[in-house]
């Protein structure tokens, strides 16, 4: 029989994951208890058939890539800048505090001031993929408090990636096996690393940003679909593990550097939909490799130590990034997002964990505390943002009531009305501007704000509540355009939106035929598929001389 580890670990993987899954959705349970599980059951803690434990991590980071590729499709360097000011001093304050809790906690112990150092580091970084999914499932990534967030986790993975390369290096120091000395000591260690991401984010600025959409653009216009999602795959695979083999940065900084790159080509939409249902099957096998990893003996041979680090991660680190958000004045509301984005671990903590394991500075116990530490605050996250789900909406409408939003004077008038600020929506606003009455609901409140700033009137709110879209004068609207991304909250918002004004033309952007169909059904007048729009804009830069010979001849 030929050897199929890698075919047994994924049919094992998500197969298992598809079962336990569905059982956790049944009894009401995040999807994600599902998929852990499934990970524990296969992994060698429990009897039975166990799946190849170095493929599996590999093949959750792929997920990990792709995760962030898809990111960067929907951010900019822009973005990134505009929040560099609260995501560069948050993250470092809260690395900060969540190591001394790791320190301190290791102390108590009875571990070494190193060991605390690197159990305290492994407490502090997020996991990327628990973080991006929590922000996607609540259309998040591209508000401010989503880019907050993404712009914290690209600076954790920044530090993360500067703990990996200076620990071998202080590790006599710590009290672990002293590595061989490099060239220029910890400070020179300390320079190449910081050299080495420059270099990357240089590149990708200067080489990237020319030929990764060239690349795209030539390869749209051979006509293939599956050479165009063949391509982009290629791109951000080939990117993510250049980036680390030749720069020393991490898949994850990589990935999303390519995508940010890429999303300054008109393709970005179509590039982000072909690679969906591989990021979601390869998010799904993350969180099996993650349950694969645990030992449930850890619960009863260490419960108080396993209590207290859960404790660090979910209510210490929240504790102090509430604490960061609210000194930079952000809204409550935001500080609450950001604090439960936060309040979990990943991959790069296990990273960390066996890289102090194998420099004799962390004991094995501290690995499987921060293992046992990952998997429960994993478990925890989701039910965290249950509750924010409660909480924030009747939050943010006080805030909004504080901040006294004017009166809106379109809306007692025939008006257009728009639905979602992001990418879509700011062009749609942009060409409305002038030629007709408009009101925008946007329920960010940093971007109402933003929007209102310069000259929208703007309802801050979800359109899928009904006193929402009266508040923006849907009765009034002679156009509707539905811009949010979510095909399934768009068609709840049109189905809202045809019962409250039949009359109203109600114009909905989409990604797929299905989505069109679903659109037309909750009553959308018009469903507009990008790959449509992409075509029409090359046939309006064809050459019009020959069309019109062309047309002559007929």
């Amino acid at each position: 029989m030929h050897h199929t580890s890698l075919i047994a670990t994924i049919v094992a993987g998500l197969g298992l994951a598809f079962v336990f899954g569905a059982l956790a959705n049944r009894l009401k349970l995040p999807v994600l208890v599902g998929y852990l599980l499934a990970g524990v059951m296969v992994g060698p803690f429990t009897p039975g058939y166990v799946a190849d434990q170095e493929l599996a991590p590999q093949l959750a980071e792929i997920g990990v890539i792709l995760l962030m590729f898809g990111v960067g499709l929907h951010f900019s360097l822009k973005d990134l800048m505009a929040v560099r000011k609260i995501a560069i001093p948050g993250a470092v304050v809260q690395i900060t505090a969540a190591t001394l809790m790791g320190l301190g906690l290791a102390l108590a112990l009875g571990w070494t001031v190193g060991a605390g150092i690197v159990f305290g580091l492994a407490l502090s970084v997020a996991s990327t993929v628990v973080l991006l999914r929590a922000l996607q499932e609540r259309r998040l990534v591209e508000t401010g408090r989503g880019k907050i967030a993404v712009g914290w986790l690209i600076v954790e993975d920044l530090a993360m990636v500067l703990a990996l390369v200076l620990l071998p290096a202080l590790s006599g120091m710590l009290g672990g096996e002293a590595a061989a000395p490099g060239p220029g000591g910890v400070a020179g260690a300390f320079a190449i690393t910081i050299g080495k991401v420059v270099a990357f984010v240089a590149f990708m600025l200067i080489v990237g940003r020319r030929v990764i959409p060239w690349i795209l653009h030539r390869i749209a216009h051979t006509g293939s679909r599956e050479l165009f999602r063949l391509g982009v795959l290629a791109i951000a695979l080939g990117v993510a593990f250049g980036s680390a083999a030749l720069f020393g940065v991490s898949f994850a900084l990589g990935a999303f550097f390519a995508g940010m790159i890429m999303a300054e080509s008109e393709l970005s939409q179509q590039a982000a939909n072909e690679t969906l249902p591989l990021r979601d099957a390869f998010a799904v096998l993350f969180f099996v490799s993650i349950g694969m990893l645990f030992d449930p003996m850890v619960l009863l041979r260490e419960p108080l130590a396993v209590l207290a680090t859960v404790a660090i991660i979910v209510v210490g680190k929240s504790i102090a990034a509430l604490i960061i958000v609210l000194a930079f004045r952000r809204p409550m509301s935001t500080a609450l997002t950001i604090s439960a984005s936060l309040a979990q671990i990943g991959e790069f903590s296990f990273i960390l964990a066996g890289l102090g394991v194998s420099l004799k500075l962390l004991p094995e116990a501290g690995r499987d505390l921060v293992l046992a530490g990952a998997i429960l605050s994993i478990l925890v996250n989701p039910l965290l943002f249950v509750i924010l789900d409660r909480v924030l909406p009747r939050m943010m409408a006080d805030e909004r009531e504080a901040a006294g939003e004017p009166p809106l004077i379109a809306a007692a008038q025939p008006h257009a009305l728009l639905v979602g600020y992001g990418r879509v929506g700011k062009r749609v606003a942009e060409g409305l501007k002038g030629r007709t009455p408009l009101v925008v609901i946007e329920d960010d409140p940093e971007r109402a704000a933003e929007l209102r700033a310069a000259g929208y009137e703007t309802v801050n709110g979800n359109a899928v509540l009904p006193e929402v879209l009266l508040k923006a004068g849907l009765d009034k609207a002679t156009h509707l355009f539905v811009a949010v991304p979510s095909p399934f909250e768009a068609a709840r918002i049109i189905e809202q939106a045809r019962a409250a004004n039949p009359k109203a033309e109600i114009i909905a952007r989409a990604y797929t035929d299905a989505d069109v169909e679903l659109l037309k059904s909750m009553g959308a007048t018009h469903a507009l598929v990008g790959e449509d729009e992409i075509a029409k804009g090359m046939l309006a830069r064809a050459p019009k001389k020959k069309l019109a010979a062309a047309a002559g001849g007929h």
